[in-house]
């Protein structure tokens, strides 16, 4: 045995995500949900290198010989999770696991969230094993910009490994999450505001200066970089904004800068329809069983039917929870959607193909096509019933995660 090859096993024995090399699997499913087209029965996804070379009825889709077929009732893309802090919050609880947030000061669009995604973080294997293959993660609510967000498979030994987009979004927060006692600022809505108009006003006139000038120009700040991104469209501000005066607020904003905007959360957003589709804003909505009180104590299951119907583009989250495990499962969240307005197959997308989109990955991931990343997910039933389990899970042709049948 080679060193690398001992070092990886000594990994394997400790519970470690390890990379390994794609193998050529075949996955065989009584059905094949490709939220590409029409559910196929007694479906086949062939999947060489790392990618979906083939998709189709067993009958016409031929399996290679000498590759390992997996076989389950349901198979479904990959889950994406399209909002959440894990990696970066950790199952503990405990201060040396918590980097999702840092409150020295309220505005930090600079904080990069690669720089703190842990990949061997309990969470991560167990949102893993429910089927979640694609996670966006990043800093979360508390500040009112508390920084970047990231792309991330569910597996890999290092951060980098697992990265699919370092520079997703940046991350923004209205309302009383984002508010701080006594005399510290921000303090009330309108100083939340405030504080944003300036912090981008900054950024565009320090480019303008620029535009005109002087060669030796101080370089701008890494906060300025940031914010120029957003104001150049390279990027969305994700806003966390559930009550309807914040939304309408972030809504504002989006018009005085013409930025791309996300919403998130947006508990009220059933009472906003027309403005949200008039803005050509997604929204990452809450996850319909968090808790009903505070900011989202006029929250809803049925939001995500009223946002369908509206015609207005939305995925499902699992969000931040400040309690252990820190968590929620969005396999879980969009089968309660299904129970409440959602056809079964629009709230598989709004976990799979269109949360995809919204993040910016679904060239890659979201679906079951030719192409694409070889990322699957196996059911040993109807994925929304608390009854089925997750049986197999593939990323990039590898299996991660494997229950016996």
């Amino acid at each position: 045995m080679t060193i690398v090859n001992k070092l990886l096993a000594g990994a394997v024995v400790f519970g470690l995500a390890v990379p390994a090399q794609a193998q050529d699997i075949a996955v065989r499913g009584e059905q094949v949900h490709t939220m590409a087209g029409p559910m196929i029965e007694n479906g086949v996804v062939v999947i060489d290198d790392g990618k979906i070379v083939a998709v189709g009825p067993e009958a016409s889709t031929p399996i290679p010989e000498g590759v390992r077929v997996m076989e389950a009732k349901v198979v479904t893309p990959g889950l994406v999770d399209a909002r959440t802090v894990v990696g970066l919050a950790g199952y503990l609880n405990q201060d040396e696991d918590q980097d999702q947030l840092d409150e020295s000061a309220p505005v930090q669009p600079q904080l990069r969230a690669i720089d703190a995604y842990n990949p061997q973080e309990v969470l991560v294997e167990w949102l893993r094993g429910f089927g979640i293959t694609t996670i966006h993660t990043g800093h979360g609510p508390g500040a009112l910009v508390s920084g970047q967000t990231m792309v991330a498979k569910t597996a890999g030994l290092t951060a980098d490994d697992a990265m699919i987009r370092g520079d997703a979004m940046v991350a923004a927060n209205l309302g009383p999450w984002a508010l701080t006692d006594g005399s510290k600022s921000p303090g009330t809505r309108a100083k939340q505001i405030a504080l944003l108009r300036k912090a981008l006003l900054d950024a565009q006139a320090g480019e303008e200066e620029e535009g005109d000038t002087k060669a030796a120009a101080k370089p701008p700040s890494l906060q300025t970089q940031v914010l120029r991104e957003v104001l150049a469209g390279r990027r969305p501000l994700l806003v966390t904004a559930h009550r309807s005066q914040d939304i309408m607020s972030a809504l504002r904003l989006k018009e005085e800068f013409g930025i791309d905007l996300v919403l998130d959360g947006a508990s009220e957003a059933y009472l906003l329809t027309d403005a949200i589709k008039a803005a050509g804003v997604d929204v990452i909505l809450h996850p319909p069983m968090a808790r009903q009180y505070g900011e989202l104590e006029n929250a809803s299951f049925t939001t995500g039917a009223v946002l369908r119907d509206a015609a207005i583009p939305f995925a499902y989250q699992s969000g931040y929870e400040g309690y252990v495990p820190k968590t929620r499962v969005v396999l879980w969240e969009a089968a309660m959607a299904a129970a409440n307005g959602l056809e079964w197959n629009e709230a598989l997308s709004a976990i799979t193909i269109d949360a995809a989109r919204i993040v910016g990955v679904d060239d890659r991931v979201g679906s079951i096509e030719v192409g694409k990343d070889g990322d699957v997910a196996l059911f040993d039933g109807d994925p929304f019933e608390y009854t089925s389990h997750a049986v197999g899970v593939v990323i990039d042709g590898e299996v991660v995660s494997e229950t016996p049948q």
